[in-house]
């Protein structure tokens, strides 16, 4: 059964003027964050730079706040600041992807973009697929006919169908896919596929933990600065302490693995993001050889609310893009550069305490810290970012709708940068080392007081808008 195919798309979407025109009156609409034109969006998906032009697709169910059918959107920028809507790339209308086009990735080689993606299917008796299908692109608007590449029966036998989110890798002229997966006893794994010629595709690997989660999601395998990383979403891991605190958690491992003989190690899974929103991160090589990385700002589940949002007929958003750097075996992540040119009206301290009355509710600061000391920083009138010396804390009241604290530890902050769009927050701490994004829903004005027990350089930006060329609705 097809659920949105490209002619229910046009049909429906001309009935929905009216959805369209209150999800822009709503104040908690993003200033600098891609979201969708309607409807719910989570991960980004097929990320790629083909001839200057970023791609940039997500899951989008365009008319259902909560979720629905899964088709791909698209955005298109080439300085992530312009952008230009599109029309959604990839809809459900075949056999093997009637209920879904979920997550997948691009790989670009010879000017040919390879897309291969999660196909879900959920027959007439109850039980389900997820099918790994193929198609290719020469400009990223228009693209072949779909190709099955796996389904269900072509994976291990002892799988559960819990089987998607393929993501290619190639290394020593040989082609590696990566999957998700969960077994029938419920353990997570990652199974790696082989490939010469990106088809025909054998099993490699399986790539596992023992007793870590019972689903892995998203994966994504690249090598940065000669090592070589595994970011993966999952799911199943009780909370310790201040860690994986949320329902679902993302993060990494530095990978030891030989690909001939197998040989494989893990160094141990550290989250790559501390807020309550954040998963199914996917990165790409862009042409100035940068690994870019976007997030969805979001999490399935979740026990906390976006309602502000839902009631006005949207939900979710993508982080920031993300430049990743490795030091020391760890990943750092920083807002791509080009953000920079959303900055105006600087204002400048040098201060242990400020108290700043902001004219609009998107911002930027940037602090360098004198020596690490204790600080406090109240944004809003309810939110609060606090250091003693020994653990950061992100707590919010109200303004969080259930999000209530997240904290790390760490003997030492020598800088951070935090960016306040109207309904989020992402805060860079140490250039990048830990990472905190987050949904917020704040009543009061967009203040911002600090107290410490030293000095530090401040400077805090006013915010402009990313620009976004809209389809016609």
């Amino acid at each position: 059964m097809v659920r949105l195919s490209k002619e229910m798309y046009v049909n429906e979407r001309a009935q929905q003027s009216a959805l369209y025109e209150t999800v822009k009156s709503d104040p908690y609409r993003l200033h600098y964050h891609l979201m969708p034109p309607a409807g719910w969006m989570n991960d980004p998906n097929g990320l790629c730079q083909v001839d200057g032009l970023y791609h940039i697709y997500y899951q989008y169910s365009p008319f259902e706040p909560l979720g629905g059918a899964k088709i791909w959107g698209h955005y298109t920028t080439r300085d992530l600041i312009h952008f230009r809507d599109h029309e959604p790339f990839i809809f459900a209308d075949w056999k093997y992807d009637a209920r879904g086009v979920y997550s997948g990735s691009a790989f670009v080689e010879d000017g040919i973009i390879h897309f291969f993606y999660t196909g879900y299917v959920k027959n007439e008796d109850g039980s389900r697929e997820q099918n790994t299908i193929h198609m290719t692109s020469t400009n990223g608007f228009d693209h072949t006919d779909k190709e099955i590449v796996m389904t269900n029966a072509d994976y291990p036998h002892d799988l559960s169908w819990h089987v998607r989110d393929p993501k290619i890798f190639k290394k020593d002229g040989m082609y590696y896919m990566v999957l998700g997966a969960r077994d029938q006893h419920d353990h997570g794994l990652i199974l790696l596929y082989r490939s010469d010629h990106l088809s025909d595709w054998q099993l490699h690997d399986r790539l596992s933990m023992p007793d870590f989660g019972y689903m892995w999601e998203c994966p994504d395998l690249f090598e940065l600065d000669g090592e070589l990383f595994l970011v993966f979403s999952p799911q199943g891991l009780e909370e310790d302490g201040m860690k994986y605190r949320n329902v679902y958690q993302t993060g990494y491992c530095r990978l030891h693995y030989d690909f001939k003989t197998k040989e494989c190690s893990f160094s141990g899974f550290e989250e790559i993001d501390h807020g309550f929103d954040y998963y199914a991160p996917q990165s790409f090589l862009d042409e100035k050889g940068r690994r870019i990385q976007f997030g969805w700002m979001g999490i399935g589940d979740i026990p906390y609310s976006n309602e502000p949002t839902v009631e006005k007929g949207w939900q979710h958003a993508l982080t920031l893009p993300r430049v990743l750097h490795a030091k020391e075996g760890r990943l750092y992540q920083m807002p791509a550069e080009e953000i920079d040119g959303l900055r105006k009206n600087k204002t400048c301290f040098t201060a242990e305490s400020f108290a700043w009355k902001n004219t609009g509710p998107c911002f930027e600061i940037d602090m360098q810290l004198a020596q690490s000391v204790p600080f406090e920083i109240r944004l809003y009138e309810d939110i609060v970012l606090s250091y003693d010396g020994s653990v950061f804390a992100l707590k919010m009241k109200e303004s969080g709708l259930g999000r209530d604290w997240r904290a790390i530890e760490t003997d030492e902050i020598k800088d951070l940068r935090i960016y306040a769009d109207t309904s989020s927050l992402e805060i860079f701490i140490n250039d990048g080392r830990y990472v905190f994004t987050s949904r917020m829903y704040p009543q009061g004005e967009a203040n911002v007081v600090l107290n410490m027990e030293g000095k530090a350089d401040i400077q805090v930006y006013e915010m402009d808008r990313i620009i976004v060329e809209e389809k016609d609705v």
